[in-house]
């Protein structure tokens, strides 16, 4: 659900186009009447306080400003929600929790900045809210928050500082699950039954795979199903590996499903481009986040809703491992009213919030279990029977379990990133070998990590 590129998904921002649409479809389900506002503290002992807090825009973000006279009503807090562009905001923020400023009472954790933030000190333990009982009733219930959805905001010691208000989960889609069915065939769970289907369904029509160009965000899943890693020790050792066996061989697997298997001009495709090639039946298999795929399935505009199949990203020799990113909100170490910014993070992702901003406002990238399996937000996750909200509860599960994704969250990752992206163009279009071009990509890395001091 998250840019890649930055760590969110920029369909949370763009999806608002299908975001009406799919509402519709789900109208059932939310009904007309407003459902339950969460109770919090009554007594207003907060009144007259005034926060000011910070994210980037996002359709969430948006939906909790629309909300926040309710919670003056019922906290006598009033909250300013200063929504920033991405790429400003993540500036912004970064100087000022690195001047430990006390602008803000609480901020989103930004995905990849989250190691940078945490890891320097520059954001609250939120300990000392979550195990107070006078200060967090015991239904809020942290633990309800899914684990690869929360490993971002731990340290090393287990310490909490941000809880998450969305996930991005990556997963497999067939628009065309039917012809997979017709070949015999099931949704594969591991990539060399990947190179099967796409072996037996691709054709002049219908091309068996596609995936953006951000190949930094789709390759590593690959990556790691292969037995290989990005760095040497995301805790010890940042030294690049991409010149491993397992990445060289991960490489050429998935340059090939791009190379042999996909539309011609498949390196320049951006997001909205594979899904609107699935919508039309002209591109089957792509594995993302499930804020691209899910429309699949529900958008109006979508002409494969009956033949669009999910399952769980596949998986190598090494296992599984869909990429997982979040957001959360925390609180900055400078902050002024820190007891006070607590009360709105409780309220803001509290689980009657939660459940209303799914059912309400189509937030359905939920971060809590209990909202996940809740009656009725079922049926918004569920598409020709297939329980679509069990494969994205799964992989955060497993996100949690492994703690895979920190590799995500390193300062030095964007300038790997852009190598690999750069590497897998030059494997798909014959101008390298995935050998040559991922040991190229390796010490091009190597070098740039050395001239910036992180190696």
């Amino acid at each position: 659900m998250l840019d890649p590129k930055s760590g969110v998904r920029k369909t949370l921002v763009a999806a608002h186009m299908h975001r009406r649409t799919f509402l519709m479809g789900t109208a059932a389900v939310a009904g007309s009447a407003l459902l339950p506002m969460p109770a919090i503290a009554q007594t207003k002992e907060f009144a007259g306080v005034t926060l000011n807090g910070a994210s980037f825009t996002h359709g969430f973000q948006s939906a909790i400003q629309e909300l926040l006279p309710e919670f003056e009503e019922l906290t006598g807090i009033k909250v300013n929600l200063d929504l920033q562009a991405f790429a400003i905001y993540n500036q912004r923020m970064d100087l000022e929790l690195s001047t430990q400023g006390s602008t803000y009472d609480f901020c989103n954790i930004t995905f990849p900045f989250a190691g940078r933030w945490v890891g320097s000190g520059w954001m609250t333990p939120l300990e000392e809210f979550t195990q107070d009982a006078n200060a967090t009733p015991s239904d809020w219930e942290p633990d309800d928050f899914l684990g690869g959805a929360q490993a971002a905001f731990r340290d090393a010691g287990g310490q909490t500082y941000g809880y998450s208000w969305v996930a991005g989960v990556q997963m497999l889609a067939a628009a065309r699950g039917d012809l997979i069915e017709q070949a015999g065939l099931a949704m594969p769970t591991t990539f060399a039954e990947m190179i099967q289907v796409a072996e037996a369904t691709h054709r002049p029509d219908v091309a068996a795979f596609a995936n953006d160009k951000l190949h930094h965000w789709a390759w590593p899943p690959y990556l790691m199903g292969m037995g290989g890693q990005v760095f040497a020790d995301v805790n010890s050792d940042l030294t690049p590996v991409l010149d491993s066996p397992q990445s060289i061989e991960a490489a050429e697997l998935y340059a090939r499903l791009l190379r042999d298997f996909s539309p011609s001009g498949v390196l320049s495709y951006t997001d909205e481009q594979v899904m609107r090639g699935q919508f039309a039946g002209r591109i089957n298999m792509r594995t993302m986040s499930v804020d691209w795929l899910l429309p699949i399935g529900k958008s109006e505009e979508s002409q494969t809703r009956d033949t669009v199949r999910y399952a769980a990203f596949p998986g190598g020799p090494a296992g599984a491992f869909p990429g997982v990113n979040s957001q959360g909100y925390g609180i900055p170490v400078g902050a002024r009213q820190k007891r006070a910014a607590w009360e709105f993070i409780k309220w803001a992702l509290s689980k009657d919030m939660i459940r209303r901003l799914a059912l309400e406002k189509d937030q359905l990238s939920v971060t809590r279990r209990s909202v996940l399996e809740d009656p009725e937000f079922k049926p918004a996750m569920t598409v020709n029977g297939q329980d679509v909200a069990a494969l994205y509860i799964q992989a955060l599960e497993l996100a949690g379990e492994k703690d895979y994704m920190r590799y995500r969250t390193l300062s030095v990752y964007p300038q790997v990133g852009e190598k690999i992206s750069k590497a897998i163009e030059r494997i798909v279009s014959g101008q390298a070998s995935a050998a040559d071009a991922m040991v190229a990509a390796n010490q091009e890395a190597i070098d740039d990590l050395r001239k910036a001091g992180a190696l």
